[in-house]
């Protein structure tokens, strides 16, 4: 059946004919469109009538360039679009596709531009329409090649239209389909790389938050914050389940309307009990969506004040092993629609804080742990310095006494023996000059175990008798360095105390060294302890590992403890022979 034609006085008369201009000009012109449209890089928006101001490249080529013949190609088309769609619609469920995918396509055909520009509005207004289009498209999941596909569909419907209309500008309506399905093209393929490079970045910033984040509270806040920026919503929320699966807690809101009374940025405590069905509704991801201008109905929210404020809500739900353990919302205050793409990416967001809350609930967790295996070791030391001090006591007091007693009766009884008895007197003699040594190596235990020195004079006192003593008992010559410092905390000097003491232990038992070089120095907060000797030296590695030695492993045991780092450096051959121990303990206030 013929195509009615429009009377062609209703035709603009003075139209350029495109097949007299010159093949160079055509393909500069063409040169100029890619050009400009390369420049197209909107903003990322999902929601119609927000406008993307580098949009307007591409619309001023079409109207610079196209803009007579896409106005009368709109004229002529603009008749026959209805039946063309309807067409075209047909046709696109034939092939399967989703009503909301035909919809979209719908809207980006030659077609939807010359029912936009016939309408009087601007060629912006429909690459603006494509772009929307594309990014609906690309988070329905719909891959370029099946839009290729259906564009390809429209044109074989279009194309006998065309034919029938006026022959002799044929080619120049080729033409301008063929500019015009450029734009359409760069604008999804645009739309389609605003998607993709939003989910990537949506991503990049939760590894990133859960890199930074120094706690769960900041981290669950941040997870929420990007995602809430991501989905456009209005406001979110997001809810733990607590151990007994009675009741769900707010951890984190966007806006941060619930600011807690000292002023950090966790919620005020709230808690919604949970209800009949509730943890089974909540499991599932749901979109809650207003009806006939209605609020969302309540019963999923567990934000009640919400019902009366948000168009639409999503609800997705944090999950593992089959095990619910929380759920985040979000709520708009437009109809908002929920694509899969935007499923996807939000049942993936969930996933990941979910794990990200676990390992920052377990490092948490393990941080106590570790605070209190500090405090329980800082509070075995003291208890060990007490004990010492005690047994000092008992033996200076009780055996130390006793001693020199039973040394003076000794003595008495010598000086009362009779000449005569010659070898009994010498042998009380004897007896005596080993109870004076007993008594030496009594006071000697003595000091070892509490040295008054400590308590009275400080460290540098303590480590120079130290020193002292051990030269006295070995043939090694000790160089002792001691920056100035004020003086430290009773804990920290007894436990210098004990490291340097241990330290000479070693080398008097192992090392066989002729020089011991000690440096101590506090700065910044830090004390330093360095011990280096030029002995026999001994291979670090086993004497760690073996469990019968507990000289090595319990200094380093003992400074882990207590927060500080501790290194080992040895070498059994070469010039360089000897042993390295360099300690580092913070300070305690």
């Amino acid at each position: 059946m013929p195509t009615a034609l429009l009377p062609h006085e209703l035709l603009p008369e003075s139209i350029p004919d495109l097949r007299s201009e010159p093949l160079s000009e055509r393909q500069a012109n063409r040169g100029v469109l890619k050009s400009n449209a390369a420049k197209l890089i909107p903003e990322k928006s999902d929601r119609p009538g927000e406008r993307a101001p580098e949009l307007a490249d591409a619309a001023d080529v079409l109207s610079d360039q196209l803009r007579v013949h896409l106005h009368r190609l709109a004229i002529l088309l603009e008749p026959h679009t209805a039946r063309i769609d309807r067409k075209f619609l047909r046709r696109l469920q034939e092939l399967e596709f989703e009503p909301r995918q035909r919809a979209a396509l719908s809207e980006i055909t030659p077609g939807a531009a010359a029912r936009s520009l016939a309408n009087g509005k601007a060629p912006l207004h429909f690459i603006e329409q494509v772009e929307y289009n594309g990014r609906r498209l690309a988070k329905l999941n719909l891959p370029p090649s099946a839009i290729l596909e259906a564009l390809q569909e429209y044109d074989r419907i279009l194309t006998p239209v065309l034919q029938g209309l006026i022959r002799e500008e044929h080619a120049n309506f080729q033409w301008v389909r063929e500019q015009l399905h450029f734009c359409v093209v760069l604008t999804l393929n645009n739309a389609y790389y605003q998607v993709r490079e939003a989910e990537t970045q949506a991503f990049y910033d939760l590894f990133r938050i859960e890199l930074e984040s120094l706690n769960l509270g900041e981290l669950l806040t941040r997870f929420l914050q990007s995602l809430v920026r991501v989905c456009h919503a209005d406001v979110g929320q997001l809810y733990l389940l607590n151990e007994a699966g009675t009741a769900w807690e707010l951890k984190a809101c966007m806006p941060q309307t619930n600011i807690s009374e000292n002023g950090s940025s966790a919620p005020e405590p709230v808690s919604v009990p949970t209800r009949s069905g509730l943890v089974q509704r909540l499991s599932k991801p749901r979109y809650l969506n207003a009806e006939a201008g209605q609020s969302v109905k309540p019963g999923t929210l567990l934000d009640e004040n919400w019902s009366g404020k948000y168009q639409s809500c999503w609800s997705i739900p944090l999950a593992a092993n089959g095990r619910t353990a929380g759920v985040m919302q979000f709520g708009f205050k437009q109809i908002y629609e929920w694509l899969p793409r935007e499923q996807e990416l939000l049942a993936a967001a969930a996933e990941r804080c979910l794990i990200a809350a676990e390992k920052a609930r377990l490092i948490e967790d393990l941080a106590q742990r570790e605070e209190q295996v500090r405090r329980l070791a800082e509070h075995m030391l003291q208890v060990e310095e007490m004990e010492r001090r005690r047994i000092s006591r008992e033996l200076h007091d009780e055996a130390g006494q006793s001693l020199l007693c039973i040394r003076l009766q000794m003595e008495l009884i010598e000086q009362s023996m009779p000449e005569s008895a010659s070898d009994i007197r010498a042998k009380l003699g004897e007896a005596r000059d080993l109870t004076e040594r007993t008594i030496l190596e009594m006071r000697r235990l003595i000091a070892a175990l509490s040295p008054a020195v400590l308590e009275q004079l400080g460290l540098g006192a303590a480590l120079r008798q130290l020193v002292n003593r051990f030269q006295r008992l070995h043939q090694c010559r000790v160089k002792l360095q001691i920056s100035k410092m004020v003086r430290l905390p009773q804990q920290t000097e007894v436990i210098t105390y004990r490291l340097v003491q241990e330290c000479f232990n070693n080398i008097g038992k192992h090392a066989n060294a002729s020089h011991v070089n000690i440096s101590l120095a506090s700065t910044d907060g830090t004390l330093r302890l360095n011990v280096e000797d030029n002995g026999v030296g001994f291979n670090v590695e086993e004497a760690m590992q073996k469990r019968e030695s507990f000289g090595i492993s319990g200094m380093r045991e003992r400074v882990a403890l207590l927060g500080g780092n501790f290194r080992v450096e040895s070498r059994m051959e070469g010039s360089k022979k000897g042993t390295k121990i360099s300690i580092e303990l913070p300070i305690a206030r």
